[in-house]
């Protein structure tokens, strides 16, 4: 049977609502999206959304990944969706192809890993695109996006956060960094962006409010990397972490422009003016 190739996306889906974003958006500008979801990480309603089929896979799986896109007639792919850190080192099977890759890494960061991924993907003649290519619209605009604008001390908590998470992003070990009057109260490693903004909330709570020299209002900085690929581990923020920010007694939310997804678009904003959370999207390090 003939395939046509043309209109055909592949979508390796992770977890939480950006594949999602990505399959309807794909569908909207009239693709056949195949989807290789992950055991692991995909929300079985990846089922309900209108792909033209929907192909399980365990996470370690490349080699079924290249032929259930090679048999769907699949040239062009997306990746969009966490893959929990955690996952790589403790459930990850690997079939022969990724476990001869991630014996020739040099280190087991995201970008090795991806990028590593991405090659073998292209060597099979699978070109992994931009995650945010059909999600223009979602990308951070400049400037302050809420009401609020930031205080003079949430601007110097996000010019030293900057200058912090970039240094963080040179070696790939996250993108989210918590500041409080221009101290570092909390830095993401492999735990990701709402469960550090809440381990910096437990932090200040646990500080003596008398003895303590350092405001309770946090800053939260998320900044792509120095070097962002944008086929894989783009920022992305959600209503839900806004929600997360509120309950840590974060006031401040510092973004990269046009390198951040908003992932529940103006809904981010409207929650964050509900909070009265100032939303400020620079290129500062774009």
């Amino acid at each position: 049977m003939t395939t046509n190739k043309t209109n055909r996306i592949g979508l390796i889906a992770g977890n939480g609502r950006f594949p999602f974003l990505v399959l309807d958006a794909a569908r909207a500008q009239g693709y056949e999206v195949i989807v290789a979801a992950i055991k692991e990480e995909t929300s079985p309603e990846i089922e309900t959304r209108g792909a033209a089929a929907v192909h399980w896979l365990s996470l370690g799986e490349l080699s079924k990944l290249i032929e259930t896109f090679q048999r769907g007639g699949v040239q062009r792919a997306i990746m969009a969706g966490q893959v929990k850190h955690k996952q790589i080192f403790s459930s990850i099977r690997p079939d022969w192809r990724l476990a001869k890759l991630l014996l020739s890494l040099g280190t087991r960061n995201t970008d090795s890993l991806l990028g590593a991924i991405a090659k073998v993907l292209a060597d099979e003649g699978i070109i992994l695109e931009n995650s945010t290519s059909l999600l223009e619209p979602l990308l951070a605009k400049p400037g302050v996006l809420t009401r609020r604008t930031p205080t003079e001390a949430e601007r110097q908590n996000i010019t030293y956060g900057r200058s912090v998470a970039r240094r963080l992003g040179e070696f790939d070990i996250g993108q989210t960094v918590v500041i409080a009057e221009s101290a570092c109260v909390a830095v993401e490693a492999m735990e990701g962006t709402d469960a550090t903004i809440e381990r910096a909330g437990k932090i200040m709570a646990s500080l003596d409010a008398e003895a303590s020299t350092l405001s309770r209002a946090l800053t939260v900085v998320k900044i792509a990397k120095p070097k962002q690929d944008m086929r894989f581990d783009v920022p992305v923020v959600g209503v839900k972490t806004i929600e997360t920010m509120k309950a840590a007694g974060a006031s401040c939310l510092a973004l990269d422009a046009g390198k951040c997804l908003l992932l529940d678009g103006d809904a981010v904003i409207r929650a964050a003016d509900q909070f009265d959370i100032a939303i400020v999207s620079d290129a500062e390090s774009a």
